[in-house]
């Protein structure tokens, strides 16, 4: 059956949405599940809890404030078709695709160039597990040498690439046989829904995303392999060669936000899609203190380099004050002056909230004591910073908070 209202042929777009059953194509209802209550019942008494509960029994509005990380990695596999469409049944208003390419020069949705080993079913299947940049080795115990193994993107080809199922990310490195290296899913997570992982091109994440009525963020993943690739592939023609494919589709530039690590990116897409580079997320992996007071340095140039919107870690832009409270960093509070945007990343990617040594919570862990903090930071984010945007592994709870406060 042809979905309704569409010309099988007539664009990018149409083509691909008449492989896809009709049934999908209709904007999903909102559907958050038991997690934000199970969350609002760990969260102590007072002002945000009330207003939290308050909300229990409403409707869940589509927000652009929750944003899916990879889609729903918390219990689905990364970027898959299932993560998506989880994503979009929890509210989440706009959705991420990481963006690498193949042998051939396809793009394909994965978070990293060389995470096949630990995101797929790559490793299980010989013909393909033999062109991995380095294959599997096992654990020594001699020397504690942990397993390993290195499968990348651009090791296939794109019809070798959709031979491949998603998986949920993770390895485990004491494992001394293939399979039991793919048994890595960390406790707090889950394989119930990993046995359907089913992988995304670009071009059909584009689709996918039009049909179910979400807004679209890009991340063009910085390349692992060296650049130029493969004799001619520069890194300036792999970053036109994704907004193209938005362009080749029809959609405005209204709706798709783009991200990079690279300032370089953003600067070349001055150039060559401006429409689509006013809107351009400048992503930052700072790694510790230091690193955010250095990017607090660099504000003014980066304003001057014609960046808006700035997407630091969480814990870069809050800081914990005496009473255990938490409040704007000064990162935040001097890139709010300056007038940039701030979104941040990510949200539910820390299990229990209860690892002081986690990525996440660095410097701000004192004033963490479990799960249910996730709302005062999700409330320090919006209320103290003010951020329009937060990336989530399980955006079920980014979209009940932006739909209780009216965003």
């Amino acid at each position: 059956m042809r979905p309704f209202g569409v010309i099988c042929g007539a664009s990018l777009v149409a083509s691909l949405l008449c492989a896809i059953s009709p049934r999908a194509l209709a904007e999903p209802p909102i559907r958050v599940g038991p997690r934000p209550a199970y969350l609002i019942d760990q969260l102590a008494p007072g002002p945000l809890k009330t207003q939290l509960e308050s909300c229990l029994d409403k409707p869940i509005q589509r927000s652009r404030f929750s944003i899916a990380h990879r889609g729903a990695p918390l219990q689905f596999p990364e970027h898959t078709r299932e993560s998506y469409l989880a994503a979009a049944r929890m509210g989440a208003g706009m959705i991420e695709c990481d963006v690498t390419s193949t042998k051939d020069r396809q793009l394909v949705c994965r978070h990293d160039q060389c995470d096949l080993h630990a995101t797929t079913n790559i490793l299980s299947i010989p013909t393909l597990a033999a062109k991995c940049s380095a294959g599997f080795t096992p654990f020594d115990p001699a020397t504690g040498a942990p397993a390993s193994a290195r499968c990348c993107t651009s090791d296939l080809s794109l019809a070798e690439f959709q031979q491949l199922r998603g998986k949920m990310d993770g390895v485990n490195p004491q494992a001394r046989t293939v399979e039991a290296f793919m048994q890595g899913t960390p406790t707090w997570r889950t394989d119930l829904y990993a046995s359907t992982g089913t992988l995304m091109t670009h071009r059909e994440a584009i689709a996918l995303f039009q049909q179910i009525g979400v807004a679209m963020t890009p991340e063009l993943k910085t390349p692992v392999v060296e650049m130029p690739f493969a004799g001619d592939y520069t890194q300036e023609r792999f970053a036109e060669q994704m907004l193209d494919d938005y362009v080749a589709a029809g959609i405005d530039p209204s709706r798709v936000r783009v991200q990079t690590f690279r300032i370089a990116d953003i600067q070349h897409w001055q150039r060559s899609h401006p429409a689509f580079a006013k809107n351009a997320i400048a992503l930052f992996d700072l790694t510790d203190a230091r690193a955010a007071e250095r990017l607090r340095n660099q504000l003014t140039e980066l304003k001057q380099q014609g960046v808006r919107t700035l997407a630091p870690p969480l814990w870069a832009l809050l800081r914990s004050d005496e009473q255990g409270e938490l409040r704007a960093s000064p990162l935040a509070l001097e890139a709010r002056q300056q007038g940039f945007e701030l979104i941040t990343w990510t949200l539910e990617r820390s299990g229990t909230l209860q690892d002081d040594n986690d990525y996440y919570l660095q410097g701000i862990s004192d004033a963490i004591n479990g799960p249910g903090d996730t709302w005062r930071i999700l409330a320090a984010l919006d209320q103290q910073v003010g951020v329009t945007g937060v990336f989530s592994d399980w955006p079920a709870t980014t979209s009940y908070y932006a739909s209780c406060t009216h965003h």
